[in-house]
C-alpha cells in the first residue's frame, strides 16, 4: 500500500516508521529541522521500542509524492483545517484519509475540506513524542487496547477499515474496528481530554499526577465530565467509563507526557481549545457543568498561543 503520513510526529513518525518496515510504500510530510533530519538521516524510534527506517520520502510538500492510496492524518489539531486543504495532491480516485488526532470533531472538519466519503476516524492509543529531530521516543502501550482504533463516521465497519487495520496489524501495529465509532471517539477523548488537563495544570507526567490522591482527584473529575458531555450528546458511553480510562492510565508508562504537556514545556502552541476548551464549548451548549475543565482551560489559556516563557 502506498501511504502518505500528514504530519510525521510523534503519533504519525512511529505509524510511519512501522508500516515502512511492514513493507509499504511510505511518504513523509513534515517541517522544520525535523524535516531536514528525516532527509538526511531517516527515521528513528528510540524508548520502549528500537527502529531505524531510511530511504523513505519526506517533504512539505504533499505535490512532491502525488496519489497514494492512504493517508494517515495526525497533525496538531489547531492545523486540521489548512492541512486538509493541502492534501489534496494526495487524493486519488479511491484514496482514503484516515484521521488520528485528539479531539472529538476531527473527522467532520476534514469531511468539510475532502467530503466524507473519502473520510475514516481513528484514535491512538500510544505515547510518542517528538525527542530530536528525526528521532521519536514510543514509551509503550496501553494494555487493553489497540495502538489505533478505527471507524467509519457514520459507524459501523467498512471493507476499507478492515483492510487498513489488516495491514497494520501485519506490520506489527495493533489495530481494530469498531462498530459505534461515535463511542470510540469519545472514549478516546475521555483519556486524552483528561490526562492532557491533569498533566499539563500539574506540569508532570502521569505516573506522578495519578499516583497522588488529590492530583488523582482532578484527573478523574475532568474524565467525568468530558464523559457527561458526551452521554448529553447522545453517545452511549459505559456507565464505569471513568474507572475504564482510569484503568488504561494505571497501566500506561509512569514517564508518558501528553502532546499537550510537551507542547507546553516547550513553549509551543497548544491544543488547548479542542481539548478543554472542547469540552467547556459543548458543556455550555448542552448543560453540562464542567468546572475542572473550566479552570484547566482558564490557567493554561495565557500559554495557548505558545511562549517562551514556560
Amino acid at each position: 500500500m502506498r501511504i502518505a503520513v500528514m504530519g510525521a510526529g510523534g503519533v504519525g513518525g512511529y505509524l510511519g516508521a512501522k508500516l515502512a518496515r511492514g513493507g509499504h510504500d511510505v511518504a513523509l510530510i513534515a517541517r522544520g529541522e525535523h524535516l531536514e533530519a528525516l532527509r538526511r538521516r531517516g527515521l528513528r524510534i528510540s524508548g520502549a521500542e528500537s527502529l531505524e527506517v531510511s530511504g523513505l520520502q519526506a517533504t512539505d510538500r504533499p505535490a512532491e509524492i502525488g496519489a497514494v492510496d492512504t493517508v494517515l492524518f495526525c497533525v496538531k489539531l489547531y492545523d486540521t483545517q489548512a492541512a486538509a486543504e493541502l492534501i489534496r495532491p494526495l487524493l486519488g480516485q479511491d484514496t482514503f484519509v484516515v484521521t488520528v488526532q485528539n479531539g472529538v470533531e476531527s473527522a467532520a472538519r476534514i469531511a468539510a475540506v475532502i467530503g466524507p466519503e473519502r473520510t475514516l476516524a481513528g484514535a491512538a492509543y500510544f505515547p510518542a513524542n517528538i525527542v530530536a529531530p528525526g528521532e521519536i521516543a514510543w514509551l509503550g502501550r496501553m494494555a487493553g487496547k489497540p495502538l489505533i482504533a478505527l471507524g467509519e463516521p457514520g459507524g459501523g465497519s467498512s471493507p476499507r477499515a478492515r483492510e487498513f487495520a489488516r495491514i497494520c496489524n501485519a506490520a506489527g501495529v495493533e489495530a481494530a474496528v469498531f462498530e459505534d465509532t461515535e463511542r470510540m471517539i469519545w472514549e478516546k477523548f475521555c483519556l486524552i481530554a483528561g490526562s492532557s488537563a491533569a498533566t499539563a495544570l500539574a506540569r508532570l507526567p502521569i505516573g506522578p499526577v495519578r499516583s497522588d490522591p488529590d492530583s488523582r482527584w482532578m484527573l478523574a473529575r475532568a474524565i467525568d465530565e468530558a464523559a457527561a458531555v458526551g452521554r448529553a450528546l447522545g453517545v452511549h458511553l459505559p456507565d464505569d467509563i471513568e474507572e475504564r480510562v482510569l484503568g488504561l492510565l494505571d497501566s500506561s508508562p509512569a514517564n508518558g507526557k501528553t502532546s499537550q504537556l510537551v507542547d507546553l514545556e516547550r513553549g509551543r502552541r497548544l491544543e488547548l481549545e479542542w481539548l478543554s476548551g472542547t469540552v467547556v464549548r459543548l458543556g455550555s451548549e448542552h448543560g453540562v457543568p464542567t468546572p475542572v475543565h473550566r479552570t484547566v482551560y482558564a490557567a493554561l489559556k495565557p500559554y495557548a498561543r505558545g511562549t517562551d516563557r514556560v
